[in-house]
């Protein structure tokens, strides 16, 4: 049985990579394609990292393991969970909440316990599982803060080196490292911690997760990421590098690589708010006169119906339809799921192992746009209503912010939606990020949770 590293570069394009790997962009990945196979597959919905990663780590859509968005209304606390669309949106949700949902929370309490991570299930079988900055951890093994008093104990894998803040054992690395980002020293600190890991061959399973090519795509657009990308090779090199070299690195370890989502460019910043302005806001009023909930931040957004609203969810949702920043927009009327868009409507249920539909099939063209939509609707953390963004359009969050005219994500379009898909020593490539927990379980010999939809391979 051999060993597995998944790689998991944030934001990173399918074409961003194509475009990389034809330019000597990025070596140490060409290496890893001309070894292996290289494809594309699909994201979740809403395509933002919180909700990705985890179908990513638990092989679940979020119908499964209930993790929203970046930003949330939880009703049964009346409050907005914010997962940090930016820091201003932290420091207005309140900064000790931020802290608590982001490091604590997002696993030990919103994380659903039927979804079962990757972690979880190979440590069940014995097997050594490793995770570096993912931010599904949720493991077995109790790991305490380095500082005391700044977090809670948390359950992770055995090997768990998390930013700094948590680390099963001592590599050197710096504790500060995410404060000084723009230098790239978040995939610094995972650099170090993955060489540590592999110079000692210390697991069985490794997550490696890379998050600054996300932020750099922000700033730039996903046209302008040749150095994110340049930082990510480096990041692998460093750990071909500790295993000697790639022919040591693969004759060891077999790979996984895939991104999370994708991102568009963003030319303008838009307040979905004002298609409210005559409804009382949770957040802008006092919660027990709030009407409505409304939670946006990328390119996704959704509306919660909350006591007294007096609209139903086809009304709430006709006046976003109509608002030019929005694509898609989508509810459960019954035992059928709507989406408008531009004048047109789709219902649309499952049936068997298809759809059921009426209506006009254009309005849901973007990839396995039924399936993700379904899943989303059925999350218990989810709005009544899910919006999905316009081309070169993103939603402020609660601080106003935005990224224009940089790079976004979170919509159904493709460009959020696609990701790159390489795999060494792996005979199927995952056609979903859903896929990869079982990919990776079933390498290992062991079957998936049953909510997986992954047929086996033929014997």
């Amino acid at each position: 049985m051999r060993k597995l590293v998944l790689i998991v570069i944030d934001g990173l394009t399918p074409t961003a990579l194509e475009r990389g790997i034809e330019s000597g962009t990025c070596p140490t990945i060409s290496q890893l394609a001309a070894a292996g196979q290289l494809g594309r597959a699909i994201s979740a919905f809403p395509s933002l990292t919180p909700v990705c990663l985890t179908s990513i780590a638990t092989g679940a859509l979020p119908g499964i393991h209930h993790i929203p968005h970046l930003v949330w209304f939880d009703r049964e606390q009346g409050r907005v969970v914010e997962y940090g669309s930016s820091f201003a949106a932290a420091r207005r949700s309140g900064a000790l909440r931020w802290w608590r949902d982001t490091i604590y929370a997002m696993n030990a309490e919103h994380l659903s316990p039927e979804a079962v991570t990757v972690f979880e299930a190979l440590e069940d079988e014995g097997l050594r599982a490793a995770g570096i900055n993912v931010t599904c951890y949720r493991g077995r093994q109790r790991h305490s803060p380095l500082v005391p008093g700044v977090a809670r104990p948390v359950l992770g894998p055995s090997r768990f080196f998390f930013y700094g803040l948590f680390e099963s054992c001592d590599t050197g690395t710096s504790s500060t490292a995410v404060f000084k980002r723009a230098s790239g020293s978040v995939d610094g600190y995972a650099e170090t911690a993955g060489r540590w890991l592999v110079t000692r061959d210390d697991f069985d399973f490794l997550f490696y997760y890379l998050s600054d090519n996300d932020y750099i795509s922000h700033a730039f657009g996903p046209e302008g990421t040749d150095e994110g990308l340049r930082r990510a090779d480096r990041s692998i090199a460093t750990i071909v590098e500790a295993a000697g070299g790639i022919d040591s690195f693969l004759e060891r370890y077999d790979v996984l690589l895939c991104s999370d989502h994708g991102q568009m460019p963003v030319r303008e910043g838009v307040r979905l708010e004002r298609c409210f302005d005559d409804l009382s806001l949770a957040g802008r009023h006092a919660l027990r006169r709030a009407q409505i909930a409304l939670t946006a931040s990328n390119r996704a957004a959704m509306v919660y119906r909350l006591a007294g609203c007096p609209l139903e969810s086809p009304e709430l949702a006709l006046r976003l339809e109509g608002d030019p920043s929005v694509e898609v927009v989508c509810y459960r009327d019954g035992a059928d799921a709507v989406a408008l868009r531009k004048g047109a409507e789709l219902r649309f249920a499952p049936a068997g192992k298809g759809w059921r539909t009426s209506g006009e099939e254009r309005v849901l063209d973007q990839p396995d746009a039924r399936e993700r939509l379904w899943s989303a609707l059925a999350n218990p953390n989810a709005g009544e209503i899910l919006i999905s963004a316009a081309p070169e359009v993103e939603f402020t969050d609660i601080a106003g912010r935005h990224h224009a005219v940089g790079g976004s994500h979170g919509s159904l379009e493709r460009g959020d939606s696609e990701v790159p898909m390489l795999a060494v020593g792996i005979e199927r490539l995952p056609a979903s990020i859903a896929e990869v927990a079982p990919t990776v379980l079933r390498h290992f010999g062991i079957e998936p949770p049953s909510y997986s939809t992954v047929p086996p391979l033929a014997v």
